[in-house]
Parts: structure tokens; sequence; C-alpha cells
């Protein structure tokens, strides 16, 4: 039996998704930890409702610069570790993280980005696509390394770049099939499915790792 921890920031719903799939199709492992870097974020409470152990490691408390990112990874990696990880999720977790805290969890770290990577890395993705004129659009489940949003590509969601799409309406349908395609990425993983190659990460079962 494998344990997850899932990091988020705000209301989680890919960890809502995750945790609901893992409780329905009787995985290898247990969601062990919901943990937030704030306080206030709403998917604690669902976390809570569902009998899942929550922590909050306040990113605030811990000033700025350098060394306060250092002290917050150190502290974040030392409540993980209390839950005794084989996997990492962050969901929707508005960190960038430290090449040490990255580095401890290397090969057991997944992240969920919405683009499709190596296109449109950091923030304001679906504006950006549909600014540069994109046809197609969607979210990344990758492998966490020190380069932001880079690492290994595990799947990718595709959705088209409808005319009069706003960021709104392209970011509602992305979030759809990231519901589907984060827990089926979390299950192939605890479920050891995935081989990864350098770059390339295949699904031994050869699964589609493609979402529409």
């Amino acid at each position: 039996m494998k344990n997850i921890v899932i990091l988020i920031s705000g209301r989680g719903s890919n960890m809502e998704a995750i945790v609901k799939a893992c409780g329905a199709g009787g995985w290898p492992a247990r969601i062990a930890a919901v943990i937030s870097n704030r306080p206030d974020a709403a998917g604690l409470a669902f976390a809570r409702s569902h009998g899942i152990a929550t922590a909050v490691v306040d990113h605030q408390a811990f000033g700025k610069g350098d060394s306060a990112r250092v002290a917050f990874d150190a502290e974040l990696q030392r409540v993980i570790d209390g839950f005794d990880p084989d996997l990492v999720v962050l969901a929707g977790f508005m960190r960038i993280l430290t090449p040490g805290f990255t580095a401890h969890y290397a090969g057991r770290m997944l992240n969920v980005h919405p683009s499709l990577l190596p296109a449109f890395t950091g923030l304001h993705t679906h504006r950006r696509a549909i600014e540069a004129g994109c046809r197609v659009a969607g979210a990344t489940v990758h492998f966490v390394t020190a380069e932001l949003d880079h690492g290994p590509i595990v799947a990718q969601a595709v959705v088209p770049v409808l005319d009069g799409d706003d960021e709104s309406a392209l970011a509602t349908r992305i979030l759809a099939l990231e519901h589907r395609m984060y827990p089926s990425v979390v299950r192939w993983f605890v479920e050891d499915k995935l081989a990864v190659d350098g770059a390339r990460v295949r699904h031994r079962g050869g699964e589609p790792q493609m979402f529409s």
C-alpha cells in the first residue's frame, strides 16, 4: 500500500478528483495527507471531511528571499516525510521549489501544468495560448525537476482553442480534462505502470498517454 501526499494552495479541485478516484478505484494506495502553504486553502476542509490528515506550512511565516525559501522547503519536507510518502502530488501548489527539495523527491513527485509543455511555462498560460493564436491548448502531467515546469512528461490533455474563447472558457474545458488525466497518472504510478527513460515516459501496458 503506497502513501500519497498531496500539496495544495487553494481549492484543490485536482486533489478532490484524485481522492475520489483513489477511493472508488481500489488503488494499492491511500491519500496519507493533504498539505497546504495557506491556512485558508479551501481544499483542506474537503480533505478533513474525507478523513484525510491535513497540515499547514505557512510560507508567510518564513519571510522573503532565498534563505526564506530554503527554510520553508526544509520545514515542508520535514512535514511531508512524517507521512512516509511514496509519491508527492502537486495539485495547484503555488510555490517555486528549491533544487534541494526537488532532488529529495526525484522520481516520486508529479505536477500538473495548464499548458502543453514545453510551451507556456509559468503563469497566465491560457491567455498566452489565445494571444499566440494557438489552435489547440491543454495541460501536462510531468515529473518535477529543479527547472520550473520541466521534467519528463507523463501525459498530456488537448482541447481546441475555439473562436471567441477567453481565458475562463478555455481554462474550464482544460480543467475538466485535468480531472480525468491526473488521477489516471497517479494510479499508473502507484501501480508501477510507468517506465522512465531519460526525458521519455511510457506506460508499460500501452495505455494512451494523451487525453482529449
